[in-house]
């Protein structure tokens, strides 16, 4: 990769590739993969990973790569604090290797000498100052990274954790418009019960919920069936 090359128009239009992704319609699965092909292209490096923090184990675990390995592909996980990923998602700050072969910090040297792995890049992905993700670039020979390659892989970060944050968002909207949804359903069949035949509040809810787990149906469905029987009547 060399060191002076014109980079920034390549720059420029893969971070415009990626807003235009990530502004659309795609799933976050094929958007997170997007954004480690064309980061991995335009860095010309032969991996490119983004890693997602796991709050409750504070575990990062690999969810996107370009990468082809099935040994590179295998799950695993790096508690933080551990390694590079860990420690990179520990500092909050960026962390350039010229060899891992060479770096105590980096613990997976057999499989950086079996998938010829050199230099490594590894920039903290941020929502709102709190590290959720870490992304890595490879190089297959020793290649010094500058400051704007630095730059670049901080800014896809950003837009990467934008990304997953307004996925996160909408996911978290959709459950709870589709809680509310539920519990008018529900309280109007309970009224229903509760008129038809003289049941308590207690007693109606206790029916709908034993014939949700009876029928094996969301309880959703057990009030939409009260509802409409109630209403063709």
């Amino acid at each position: 990769m060399p060191d002076s090359a014109p980079k920034d128009k390549k720059y420029l239009n893969t971070l415009k590739q990626i807003s235009k992704a990530i502004t659309s319609e795609l799933y976050l699965e094929d958007i997170l993969k997007l954004v480690v092909s064309l980061t991995a292209n335009v860095m010309k490096a032969k991996i490119c990973a983004l890693w997602l923090l796991d709050e409750a184990t504070q575990e990062l675990k690999i969810r996107a790569t370009q990468a082809m390995s099935s040994e590179y592909l295998k799950e695993r996980s790096i508690k933080v604090g551990e390694g590079v990923v860990g420690l990179v998602a520990k500092e909050q700050t960026p962390l350039v290797i010229l060899d891992v072969s060479k770096d105590s910090r980096y613990k997976e040297k057999t499989l950086a000498k079996k998938e010829g792995l050199v230099s490594m890049i590894s920039v903290p992905m941020f929502v709102k100052d709190k590290v959720i993700g870490v992304i890595n670039c490879y190089t297959t020979a020793k290649y010094k990274f500058t400051r704007s390659d630095i730059d670049l892989l901080s800014t896809v970060a950003n837009q990467a954790a934008v990304a997953i944050e307004n996925t996160e968002l909408m996911v978290k909207t959709r459950v709870i418009q589709e809680e509310l949804a539920t519990r008018k359903k529900v309280e109007r069949a309970k009224g229903i019960l509760m008129r038809q035949r003289g049941l308590s509040e207690d007693e109606a809810f206790t029916l709908i919920r034993k014939s949700s787990m009876h029928k094996r149906l969301p309880m959703k469905e057990i009030a939409e069936a009260i509802i409409i029987s109630y209403e063709i009547k």
